[in-house]
């Protein structure tokens, strides 16, 4: 199932350069990934609820396109990778400027801590529907964790 949420840009979006600034891109992909996990009700109250929280390894953004200031962008998720206990994830955001044009690849790293132990956990069996649901990346795997 294809996700993917289109946000009206703002002002502080933007660099001197009237496009937008690089960290803004990353905001908006970490805005879809909050509300994915949402929509298969794994809200921010559900990480309070089990005292978890998505944390991430590595984030990196590639730019193709410019977005220009008054914009509207779309922002996809894909899954790119999932280990088999649903702990670790690999997610990748395309962001396509207005009129359609792909503008950035986001490709996060990520996994679920224990906040009070501050150790990576296994997350409550409830994210199985939402990580089932995603849609998958061409180049989807299974994330082998070491022993």
């Amino acid at each position: 199932m294809s996700f993917q949420v289109t946000f009206a840009t703002k002002w502080s979006d933007f660099d001197p350069n009237r496009h937008m600034r690089h960290t803004a891109y990353n905001d908006y992909a970490a805005e879809v990934r909050v509300r994915y996990f949402a929509k298969y009700n794994f809200s921010i109250q559900k990480f309070t609820k089990y005292n978890l929280g998505p944390i991430l390894f590595t984030e990196e953004t590639s730019f193709r396109k410019e977005i220009h200031l008054g914009e509207n962008i779309t922002v996809n998720l894909k899954l790119e990778g999932l280990s088999k206990s649903n702990e670790r994830w690999k997610i990748v955001h395309e962001v396509f400027n207005e009129a359609g044009k792909l503008s950035a690849i986001i490709k996060v790293y990520g996994a679920w801590i224990d906040l009070t132990q501050r150790k990576l956990t296994t997350p409550p069996e409830e994210t199985k529907e939402m990580f089932a649901s995603a849609e998958r990346a061409e180049n989807f795997k299974i994330i082998e964790l070491k022993s």
